[in-house]
């Protein structure tokens, strides 16, 4: 014979004050495990959406990143040679042979320095990345000083609205336009033409190039192809995943950090919901011995209070994921390790992590709660009803 569940809720309810107690120290837990999710899956997705699966990236061999990269100009004229590059109407090749530079700006609410990326393009540089689109101002023109800024960027960062000027490669420069990159990290650089910003900071030598294939199942082979040359010291890789693995570092350095947190923060939540069950369990004594008396036998006991622990770990855990679910509006902004560059990334919650959270809240109900509940089921009948 079981003990219903409704019996179960009914006691919760019965000690309110108790239970928002324990409730409320469980969903901060739940609150900092969600939110540590949340934002690693956000920098993820951000680092992920920047590249083009189809695209590829061509980087000087052993560069991590475009910072650290350089392909000369007689080397990238003879990768942009490659016959398996897509050619546009006018039979040029699909590519954008781009310098990377960093700058440091002043953050408009802090006044403090932070380093941005600038990156010169190439004309097909709009068309290889369709998830940037200008949503204000206008394009650069080829041959001037005008830059465009992300639009994270314009809000963050002094000098980098529309009209405003920024100096650095010893000129100034106009913001002539702002673009939104579709909440990727394209959204924390400012873009210019490559021809005026590579004499501007004195480069002889491009950063990376970034090329679309006329049939994206021949990267293998142009991979081969390129890395083999001997004319070429050049790697070859998927826009997609380059990017990506720029955000490992960040990535393994917030999972360890939430992971200690939630631990720490863990014990002492199992710890209050051990004690609120001890003391409901001490509050129940002749109530356990009814349960026996009447036929209930120890197991049933045990999957009573249990549950009830499990419940309580479950509204707990419902409230700290709503409150987590409300970080998706707040966007983060911090250095990306990799690049040594401001980033900016968002909380965002998927059904993943929803699940992920609601098991372990479960599960820090589940451990809390069964001592408590083997201390019920074990009490014997006549003690139980004596002391009642």
């Amino acid at each position: 014979m079981k003990i219903p569940l409704s019996y179960v809720a009914r006691n919760l309810w019965a000690r309110r004050l108790t239970t928002a107690l324990t409730g409320a120290g469980l969903a901060l837990v739940v609150f900092v495990f969600a939110t540590v999710l949340m934002l690693d899956e956000g920098l993820r997705n951000t680092m992920v959406t920047t590249g083009e699966y189809d695209n590829v990236v061509l980087v000087r061999r052993g560069a991590e990143t475009e910072v650290q990269s350089g392909i000369d100009r007689v080397q990238a004229n003879i990768a942009a040679s490659h016959p398996a590059i897509a050619r546009d109407a006018a039979g040029q090749p699909w590519l954008s042979k781009e310098t990377v530079v960093l700058i440091s700006l002043i953050k408009r609410d802090s006044g403090k320095p932070s380093n941005v990326i600038i990156r010169g393009i190439a004309p097909h540089a709009l068309t290889l990345r369709p998830q940037v689109k200008l949503t204000a101002g206008r394009m650069f023109r080829p041959g001037a000083s005008e830059i465009i800024a992300g639009a994270s960027i314009a809000r963050r960062f002094s000098g980098a609205g529309i009209g405003e000027k920024i100096r650095f490669g010893q000129r100034e420069w106009t913001v002539v336009g702002l673009y939104d990159a579709g909440n990727s990290g394209f959204d924390s650089e400012i873009w210019g033409d490559a021809d005026q910003l590579m004499p501007a900071f004195r480069r002889n030598a491009y950063s990376a190039m970034v090329l679309r294939l006329a049939d994206s199942r021949r990267f293998e082979q142009f991979k081969q192809d390129i890395e083999n040359d001997p004319r070429l010291t050049i790697d070859a890789k998927r826009e997609q995943t380059f990017y990506s693995d720029q955000s490992k570092a960040l990535s393994t350095f917030i999972s360890v950090l939430g992971l200690i947190l939630s631990i720490i923060f863990s014990i002492g939540a199992m710890i209050g919901a051990t004690i609120t069950m001890y003391a409901s369990v001490a509050n129940r004594v002749g109530e356990i011995g009814t349960l026996r008396a009447l036929g209930f036998q120890r197991r049933s006991i045990l999957a009573a209070f249990l549950s009830e622990s499990m419940l309580l770990a479950v509204v707990g855990g419902a409230l700290g994921l709503a409150c987590a679910s409300m970080m998706q509006f707040i966007s983060f902004s911090t250095t990306n390790f990799q690049s040594f560059s401001e980033l900016a990334f968002g909380f965002r919650l998927t059904p993943a992590i929803i699940v992920k959270t609601l098991l372990f809240s479960l599960a820090m109900g589940g451990i809390g709660g069964f001592l408590p509940a083997l201390r019920a089921a074990r009490m014997p009948i006549v003690d139980a009803l004596r002391a009642a």
